[in-house]
């Protein structure tokens, strides 16, 4: 049995495994092992070789990245800036028709600027906004729609931890990522917010009956409740952007700055801190662990010879470049119906990357279709994690599953028709990369 084959048969296994629901990194560790064995012919030498992908994964410098985002992230969501982001985004909108669901997709994209994690604003917003939107006139199932919709901006406008985990995949630039992630992810927030307003307007049914507006805050107000924020995006954001700090040293002077405000402003205690260690340790062993996973199965791959007799079999298909991206963009669209964004990410990425990189398509431009493409699944049946999140954190019966997946359908069209013009128009993505 050649290599090749044993890679496919390894490929097909750990398919297998996924489906009848082991866990992903097991079953890509486990797999590997085997792949490797079967190649080698010696387990002691399969163990070594992914012993060494591990140890190589662990001492990346960019494996610091992810705790330090997502501990900055929880502090953000458990100090309560959701809410003054919330308040902020609607006080600038509420004048519009479908304003306070606008306010809803402006308030994720300012949380997005600080956390990066697409769950958190979906557990986040579900408690802030629905009951808002509900209170005001909108139809339920249009409420949780709109926050499944744009908590989705969280994984494209910087910082981003599936830029983040693609960066690592990739070897490519994460402050590079960074940038190229903020026109795909301000358009897309700016094409939601015409949708809601389109909707509105024209389709008034499927928003509800909606009443005048929101109380308005003070101009002081809104400042105190925005100065935070704004201090935090500056911090970080622009502190990469200005070349002061590296993606590990952004990440460590947000977590400080966030930590400071949120003790300063008496709005952490020693108790929530605990909690937000606690949930920052599962969540970053979590990523870790699929990223040394994902390393093993890189090896296995590499060894097996499959993503170069992919790519030989690209070549002589004659695809050609769109043939292939459309190819990969629906696999990846589909594949988020069934798995996870982390997942989808550790599966194709390493596959894809030896038939992309001899077509000499940008990287930075691919993680960022790569990205997109995976978001979509977060609002697609029967999976769509976010769609499930928000409904264990509304708690509410009258509200079901299907509800929030029909709410979330114009949302998923919007991420389409958004993911269509960065493939058309790679500017849109590499336009302010340097």
């Amino acid at each position: 049995m050649t290599s090749f084959v044993i890679g496919l048969l390894s490929l097909a296994a750990m398919g297998i495994a996924v489906m009848v629901g082991l866990f992903v990194p097991i079953a890509l560790i486990a797999c590997s092992f085997v792949g490797v064995w079967a190649i080698k012919g010696s387990p002691l030498l399969a163990s070594k070789l992914l012993a060494l992908a591990a140890n190589d994964a662990i001492s990346s410098y960019f494996f610091g990245v992810v705790p330090l985002f997502v501990l900055m992230g929880f502090v953000v969501s458990e100090a309560g800036f959701g809410r003054d982001a919330f308040d902020v985004a609607n006080a600038m909108f509420r004048r519009l028709k479908g304003g306070l669901g606008v306010g809803t997709v402006g308030a994720n994209a300012i949380f997005a600027a600080i956390t990066g994690i697409s769950i958190a604003s979906a557990a986040v917003f579900t408690k802030i906004a629905v009951p808002q939107m509900i209170r005001h006139g909108y139809a339920p199932r249009f409420a949780a729609g709109v926050v499944a919709g744009s908590s989705v901006l969280g994984m494209m406008i910087p910082p981003s931890l599936l830029l983040i985990l693609f960066g690592i995949l990739a070897e490519q630039s994460i402050g590079d990522l960074f940038i190229a992630g903020i026109g795909p992810g301000l358009l897309l927030a700016v094409f939601f917010g015409l949708g809601i307003v389109a909707m509105a307007t024209f389709a008034p049914r499927s928003v509800g009956m909606l009443s005048k507006g929101t109380e308005s805050l003070h101009r002081s107000e809104i400042w105190r409740k925005a100065l935070p924020i704004v201090s935090l995006i500056l911090l970080v954001l622009g502190g990469i952007y200005a070349g002061f700090f590296t993606p590990v040293e952004a990440g460590a002077m947000g977590s400080i700055g966030a930590l400071t405000l949120g003790f300063a402003m008496g709005r952490l205690s020693l108790k929530q801190l605990w909690t937000v260690l606690v949930e920052t340790g599962l969540v970053t062993a979590t990523v870790c662990f699929l990223i040394i996973a994902a390393q093993m199965y890189s090896r296995m791959l590499a060894l097996s010879g499959v993503p170069s007799g992919l790519g030989s079999l690209a070549t002589d298909a004659d695809l050609g470049f769109w043939g292939i991206m459309l190819i990969y963009v629906g696999i990846v669209i589909l594949m988020g119906m069934i798995l996870d964004s982390s997942s989808i990410m550790l599966i194709l990425v390493p596959l894809m990357l030896p038939v992309v990189i001899p077509m000499q398509i940008d990287l930075i431009w691919f993680g960022i279709v790569t990205v997109l493409a995976v978001e979509i699944g977060l609002l697609t049946p029967p999976f769509g994690l976010s769609v499930y999140v928000i409904k264990a954190t509304l708690d509410d019966p009258s509200i079901s599953l299907t509800d929030i997946f029909r709410g979330a359908a114009p949302f998923a069209l919007i991420m389409l028709v958004v993911l269509a013009l960065v493939l058309a128009i790679p500017q849109i993505a590499t336009g302010l990369v340097p």
